[in-house]
């Protein structure tokens, strides 16, 4: 049996307010021409399809039309929400929707049944767990301690009564990890990989970067494109996950390749207004950061150079004057803020402008939510 493993498609993305669906359009049609050689039985999407909670329309008319796609190939296909979606609203019509093979997590109540498939082998057993939080467990079961979030998903799974006989696969969007926890990634608590050693394969969404944890069979897909600086050298591709008898589990991966690249370039504006540096490729359509090297900085600098590069979407400089601010600002210690301070300094630097009252009180409360901290 093959599974398609997706996850974190974030449709009605925005980046540095360029909007990124037509490369969103473009990419999920390459995922349907792949699945259409690769001939998979089902397909997986493991959470934040979309990138708020509140889509605009035109992400869930792209979304819709992808499922109604993936239907029109008679394929299974496993969603489960992430912390970008609200659950309700894409749990809404899961029942209609599995009768045309599209099953949709509900809203976690403490009760996961396996939906059932069947090949050569036996039965397989596909569980479908939501983002989940400790205080969503805690509410519902309150005779059981619940520290955190590896707490909080041991209990949910040791609820779902699963078969070890049996093959079994979890999709799950959470911050998985091995021992100690990366501070830098995730954005909420980990989940220690060992609560989920039942499972033949556990499909993970939330991080983007393609990656196991531990053993191949717990694996991030990671997303289908690039939304960030941060994932410039990242290879985005697309999982496919085949399942023999139990025990036999075997992965390969298909390189997705966007409409437009997400690139870094660094020089002087003069070395990068010069046509041989730029002609005969395809940076002038690309997502670019630019970081420009001159000491004295250039008069409409990001004006001119989107005459050349037409998707430029961040500029800034690295020189003697630069780097001695970074000293400055690094000199701070990071451990002495709260949450709120730190993303009022990152929504600075990514907007150029600070946030108003509105704004940092909608943060606040956003951050008091998912992390369950006192600010």
């Amino acid at each position: 049996m093959r599974f398609v493993h997706l996850s974190d498609l974030h449709l009605g993305k925005k980046v540095h307010e360029y909007s990124l669906f037509e490369d969103q359009q473009y990419i999920l049609k390459e995922i349907l021409n792949i699945i259409d050689r690769e001939k998979p039985d089902g397909v997986i999407l493991a959470g934040d399809i979309y990138d708020k909670s509140v889509p605009v329309t035109d992400a869930v008319g792209l979304f819709d039309g992808f499922l109604s796609d993936l239907a029109d190939r008679k394929l299974q296909v496993f969603i489960v929400s992430g912390n970008h979606d609200s659950a309700d609203r894409l749990a809404f019509g899961s029942k209609i929707f599995s009768q045309s093979g599209i099953h949709l997590s509900p809203v976690y109540n403490g009760e996961v049944s396996p939906i059932k498939m069947t090949d050569k082998y036996g039965d397989l057993n596909v569980y479908l767990l939501p983002f989940i939080k400790p205080s969503t467990v805690r509410h519902l079961f309150e005779d059981t301690e619940l520290k955190n979030y590896t707490d909080a998903v041991r209990c949910a799974v040791e609820k779902m009564n699963v078969d070890p006989n049996a093959r079994n696969v979890l999709v799950s969007h959470q911050y998985v990890t091995c021992g100690e926890r990366d501070e830098n990634v995730g954005g909420t608590d980990n989940v220690d990989v060992s609560a989920y050693d039942i499972f033949d394969y556990v499909a993970l969404g939330h991080l983007h970067g393609p990656h196991f944890i531990k053993d191949e069979k717990i694996r991030y897909c990671g997303s289908p494109l690039k939304s960030s600086f941060s994932e410039v050298n990242q290879d985005k591709s697309l999982t496919i996950v085949d399942f023999g008898p139990k025990g036999d589990v075997k992965i390969s991966v298909v390189p997705l390749v966007p409409r437009r690249e997400m690139r870094e370039i660094k020089g002087t504006y003069e070395e990068l207004t010069k046509k041989s540096f730029y002609e005969n490729t395809n940076l002038p359509d690309d997502y670019l950061h630019i970081t420009l090297t001159d000491e004295d900085g250039v008069v409409d600098a990001f004006y001119k150079l989107t005459t050349i590069y037409k998707k430029l979407m961040l500029l800034d400089y690295d020189n003697s004057r630069t780097r001695e601010q970074k000293e400055i600002e690094g000199a701070l210690d990071v451990d002495q803020k709260s949450p709120l301070e730190l993303f009022d300094e990152f929504f600075e630097k990514q907007n150029n402008r600070f946030m108003d009252t509105e704004e940092k009180a909608l943060a606040a409360k956003m951050i008091e939510a998912v992390w369950e901290v006192d600010l």
